[in-house]
């Protein structure tokens, strides 16, 4: 009798290491595919260009050290993809100076993206009263002394990848667009717009990181 259950227990273990080495094999095939479509194809990022920013407001006080500050910024993005499509799950945008963020996070609306598609957004960032540390208000007030103000406009999001049929996981999604807006004298660079804003043709490459 304990024989039997032993004969029968062992036939199960084999079944067992039967079913997990199918399994392995499985997802095994599944990933190589997975990886050589994605060589054959060869993916390219999307491509990403701060257009123009248009400010209406800027403004620092010191002390306290607050900013508030209004922007539409336009983006540009280009999928150069032939075969891959891109579903943009969630975009926010926001401004930020010397890696402090100084707006809110505007949200682009969740989109998809064909083959060599391109899409324009032109999204409001806006911050009341931020405050801004010690040490970045006085390079603030300085670079506004001297004309110029170096901002980064940043995009922070998710992105899938679509290949025919096959939509791949979420990825995080970050983009980065130096803005140089103008002050004082130089602000006659700009185009004077309605609600007293001043737009900037800025044509600014933006780094991709996926």
């Amino acid at each position: 009798m304990s024989a039997d259950c032993g004969h029968h227990g062992h036939k199960r273990r084999k079944i067992f290491r039967r079913i997990c080495a199918g399994i392995l094999i499985f997802n095994f095939i599944i990933l190589v595919t997975v990886l050589i479509v994605w060589a054959i194809l060869q993916p390219s990022k999307p491509r990403f260009v701060l257009q123009d920013a248009t400010v209406y407001a800027f403004n620092v006080s010191s002390p306290p050290n607050f900013l508030t500050s209004t922007f539409q910024v336009t983006l540009y993005s280009r999928n150069p993809n032939d075969k891959i499509g891109v579903y943009y799950d969630k975009l926010d945008v926001y401004a930020s100076y010397r890696n402090q963020q100084i707006t809110l996070r505007s949200q682009i609306p969740p989109t998809y993206q064909g083959h060599n598609e391109v899409n324009i957004w032109s999204p409001f960032i806006y911050g009341t009263n931020v405050p801004v540390a010690p040490y970045n208000a006085l390079s603030l007030s300085q670079d506004q002394a001297n004309g110029a103000v170096l901002l980064n406009i940043k995009i922070d999001g998710r992105v899938r990848w679509k290949v025919g049929t096959f939509i791949s996981g979420r990825y995080h999604f970050y983009v980065r667009c130096p803005a140089f807006i103008n002050f004082g004298a130089a602000r006659t660079n700009g185009i004077l717009v309605e609600n007293s804003g001043v737009k900037y043709q800025l044509v600014q490459n933006c780094k991709v990181s996926v």
